[in-house]
């Protein structure tokens, strides 16, 4: 049996012990904006409450999520607005993180800035072979949100995530999985690579399996709800600054920008 609920822009089905989300807003790329994040975290509740074992993440279209929407950061330009965004994208990735539920993200087309944030606060991370990884806030002079610092140091360590912050390269798949920021990379077809692992894990006991991420997730969650208030406070003050508008106008002018300028 299947069961399928379709709202405008997130779509979540269930077929026997799945739960399978897909961003859908092709044309910008699965970019997010607040009406996405809005259903994105109610989608992620109903899962929670649901009887499935386990939840694939994917996007429809191009691209899984180039991240957040450029316009949705134009226009949260006053206090209330900014952080109605920030408190939306926290309550996400923490319903995300710590969902009882097994979590695979399947990866193609652009993977950036929140949208690799997303991906990386699932369990196990495929990647299409041609996908294009970047965590790439500080082309904008941001920082990363959606717990970025928290889930890329979880993978990498501090020091291995600094470097990806700052250095905000685009990666081929190969490069990310070689950093383990994806956990691995399909030449063929998605569909079969997720049901085979779907099919892997559940040969397994589920209760076993999820009782195991339930111990870390509660170890680290304090950790998280941290580091997503300083990620919020942090992201205000760069948002007020002058490298950050500097970002914002050579992203709409396709230029390079020119920071601290004097």
């Amino acid at each position: 049996m299947i069961m399928t609920v379709e709202t405008k822009i997130v779509e979540v089905s269930y077929e026997e012990r799945v739960a399978i989300l897909t961003l859908n807003r092709p044309d910008s790329l699965n970019s997010l904006n607040m009406e996405m994040l809005t259903q994105f975290v109610q989608c992620l509740k109903d899962v929670r409450d649901s009887e499935a074992d386990f939840l694939v993440l994917k996007g429809n279209g191009k691209a899984f999520s180039a991240g957040g929407d450029i316009k949705m950061m134009l226009s949260s330009d006053s206090h209330e607005s900014f952080d109605k965004v920030m408190d939306v994208i926290g309550e996400l990735i923490t319903t995300l993180y710590t969902l009882p539920q097994m979590t695979i993200s399947a990866l193609h087309g652009a993977v950036a800035g929140l949208g690799l944030s997303i991906a990386l606060a699932s369990d196990y991370i495929l990647a299409e072979k041609q996908t294009k990884v970047a965590m790439n806030f500080i082309g904008i002079a941001l920082i990363p949100d959606g717990a970025g610092h928290f889930l890329l140091e979880k993978r990498l360590g501090a020091h291995k995530a600094k470097q990806i912050i700052w250095k905000g390269d685009v990666l081929t798949a190969d490069q990310a999985q070689a950093l383990e920021l994806v956990d691995e990379v399909i030449e063929g077809d998605m569909k079969e690579a997720v049901n085979n692992t779907l099919a892997y894990w559940k040969q397994k006991p589920a209760l076993a399996l999820k009782e195991t991420k339930n111990i870390y997730v509660k170890s680290s969650l304090a950790e998280l709800q941290s580091i997503l208030e300083m990620e919020k406070a942090g992201q205000s003050k760069m948002r007020k600054s002058a490298d950050h508008l500097e970002g914002i106008q050579a992203f709409i002018e396709k230029r390079k920008p020119i920071f601290n300028k004097k």
